[in-house]
């Protein structure tokens, strides 16, 4: 029987025996940790190879000391090696430091302090911006944007992607809307994937303000869990056939493929959007380090060595996928008290409790001993509406840690559901 079915004493009951077991887990003195989507360690040991990819040679293909100063916008070789996983060609590419979050802010900054292109006013002397926020989404991301103080407005997501009738009508009205943060492959935190018809309609987009972009965290376009991978079109070749491509800024790194704190960050964007932040980036830096990118180019040989290296972490994070499914499969979908995604790729299951449960069931894992991202946290301003999302992040617990971690989880949910559902008998 479904909890919404049941009369008080049937509530009451499920209730106190729920209690029982989620006493029991208290008392196990867990200490397991599911925060943030980190690679675990066994995933960071696949790539101890490139720790000795570089010995005495240290110049690049064009015979450049890559322990020197120079080259502003990458190595050639690095761009041959990160042009197709994005799609674009060499001159549509930046290679940088070792975080895309950092460059996405460096990118805000940009367009805040000097404007988007050199010929439009900085968006610090436009008075109040706006910025669309898909949510559920990435909290790092809305912690950028709200840093700068601007005002943030959520779109609903469905399987296809944002709600793009919304953002048409907004966009289109509104010349205080300067940008959108999209995460359009395995999104975080649902793991959906925008179709072609939401790509199609992102470089349609004809918005009031001449110098409003669009922010492409291509961050997961890799990160493959099944035989049959999603698939996402292309926004640079929509938007080249349209005359949009300056309205795009992508993003993409190697920080969940090579090592998580020293991997390469790319960004990729029009030739004059490149030309431009060039021009900014040889005040800000000399060059970013070319001897990562060159570790990364000897280690993985080329992008289809890099696309081999992903189906050894698909091969560790698959099974911790499925640990999670199946705890919700059988915990939570036969008593219909959850609804959560089931992605192709990524690295995040989002959960949604009814209404008013989130952090509830947060709390109680936490006081159980398993720590979550906080409830909220995948909204602008850590204000989710309807207190009923929950990011779940399988990939550094092992797979034990991880069932462990999940029997608590589907306990807590069952416990907070019962709770909400009492206070209305």
């Amino acid at each position: 029987m479904q909890l919404c079915e049941m009369n008080k004493e049937q509530l009451e009951k499920f209730r106190d025996e729920v209690k029982k077991e989620y006493d029991g887990y208290k008392a196990l003195g867990l200490a397991l940790n599911m925060t943030r989507g980190k690679p675990s360690a066994q995933q960071l040991d696949l790539t101890m190879g490139m720790l000795t990819a570089l010995t005495e040679n240290c110049k690049s293909e064009d015979g450049t000391d890559c322990r020197n100063y120079g080259i502003l916008d990458g190595i050639s070789e690095a761009k041959k090696l990160f042009a197709p996983m994005l799609g674009v060609s060499d001159d549509e590419l930046i290679i940088c430091g070792n975080s895309s979050l950092n460059i996405m802010y460096d990118m805000i900054m940009r367009c805040y302090v000097f404007g988007v292109d050199g010929d439009q006013k900085p968006w610090k002397d436009q008075g109040k911006i706006k910025w669309l926020c898909p949510v559920p989404g990435y909290d790092r991301h809305f912690a950028i944007t709200e840093q700068f103080g601007f005002e943030m407005i959520n779109i609903p997501t469905s399987e296809t992607g944002p709600d793009m009738d919304m953002i048409e009508k907004l966009v289109s009205e509104d010349a205080s809307i300067k940008g959108i943060w999209c995460v359009p492959m395995y999104a975080n935190p649902t793991g959906i994937t925008y179709s072609d018809e939401t790509v199609k309609r992102f470089a349609a987009l004809k918005p009031a303000a001449k110098d409003f972009r669009i922010f492409w965290d291509n961050a997961y376009c890799i990160h493959h869990l099944t035989d049959t991978p999603d698939k996402l079109l292309n926004i640079f070749d929509e938007c080249k056939k349209l005359g949009s491509e300056d309205m795009v800024f992508e993003f993409a790194s190697t920080s969940k493929v090579s090592f998580a704190g020293s991997g390469v960050a790319v960004m990729a964007a029009s030739v004059k959007n490149v030309k431009y932040v060039d021009s900014l980036m040889t005040i800000q830096t000399i060059g970013y380090d070319k001897l990562n990118m060159l570790r990364h180019v000897r280690f993985f040989g080329s992008y289809e060595g890099m696309l081999e290296q992903m189906k050894k972490h698909r091969a560790i994070i698959a099974p911790k996928f499925r640990a999670v499914l199946d705890a919700l499969d059988s915990g939570i979908a036969p008593l219909g008290i959850g609804t959560y995604t089931k992605p192709n790729g990524g690295y995040f299951v989002s959960f949604n409790t009814i209404d008013g449960c989130a952090k509830k069931v947060v709390a109680l894992c936490k006081e159980a001993g398993v720590v979550m991202t906080g409830a909220g946290a995948t909204f602008p301003y850590k204000k989710d509406p309807h207190d009923s999302n929950i990011r779940i992040a399988p990939t550094l617990p092992p797979v034990s840690e991880l069932e462990q971690a999940m029997k608590v989880f589907v306990c807590a949910v069952k416990l907070a559901t019962a709770e909400k559902l009492l206070e209305s008998k």
